[in-house]
């Protein structure tokens, strides 16, 4: 699948408001289109030939619920002394937590995961289709993180980039085709990748992979004054646009 025709389809979480120029990004569907679907995931982790206190960590669904995105509950079992969920405030990550004393030699855990959720699009080739979100988020998804910094060469980096460009449609599309241009996945990069963008840009190999490429796109948006963040997750089902996805 051509990613320039991702783009257009839909694939950007370009987290803005009121964009004016025509493109096709996720946001909140017309009430009575999107139909719910229900799922349940089994997450399994298996600890080979543990040396001393071991401990793992697991994703969970989004938390809190959205509109495209409910919890349905969740439930775990295991060997491990201490198995809790944690939940980071500011950005609703939910983290499922196991921890095994030196003594347990083969560590196990498994979390159920329940939730539903909706597929949301908006055509934004007219004004006034963007779904509402809070000022607030906004703000928070244009701050610079550990990793996504905003400043030094990532700044000089995204407006050089959107030179010219003057909405957040038009900014959003100058990134996308440039790193589209320029970057590449590397199959040798450890799992997903740091997404530390600013040693990125300073080494000036492009390469990486999904938490590397991503992380660029959303740095160079919030750079520009685009508030943007980046979404993972776990292809429960089919594509009904993609089939290359899920």
């Amino acid at each position: 699948m051509d990613r320039r025709t991702f783009l257009k389809n839909g694939a950007a979480a370009v987290a803005a408001a009121g964009l004016t120029q025509p493109f096709r990004a996720f946001a909140a569907e017309a009430p009575g289109e999107a139909k719910w679907r229900t799922f349940e995931v089994t997450s399994r982790v298996e600890i080979i030939k543990p040396s001393g206190v071991t401990r793992a960590w697991v994703p969970m669904p989004v938390m809190p619920d959205t509109d495209y995105q409910k919890s349905l509950g969740q439930s775990w079992t295991g060997n491990a002394a201490n198995m809790r969920v944690y939940r980071d405030e500011k950005y609703g990550a939910g983290i499922f937590y196991a921890e095994w004393p030196v003594t347990e030699s083969a560590p196990v855990a498994e979390l159920v995961t329940r939730f539903a959720t909706r597929d949301r699009a908006v055509d934004l080739s007219a004004p006034g289709n963007a779904a509402p979100e809070d000022k607030a988020v906004l703000q928070k998804y244009l701050a610079g993180t550990k990793f996504i910094t905003t400043d030094g060469i990532v700044r000089k980096q995204a407006l050089e980039v959107t030179k010219g460009a003057t909405t957040d449609v038009a900014k959003a599309k100058a990134i996308y085709e440039w790193i589209v241009e320029n970057t590449f996945r590397d199959p040798k990069t450890r799992g997903c990748g740091l997404g530390d963008i600013k040693a990125l840009l300073e080494t000036g190999y492009l390469g990486g992979k999904c938490a590397d490429l991503n992380a660029l796109f959303v740095g160079m948006a919030r750079s520009a004054g685009v508030p943007a963040r980046d979404i993972y997750g776990v292809r429960v089902a089919d594509s009904a646009e993609y089939k290359s996805l899920g």
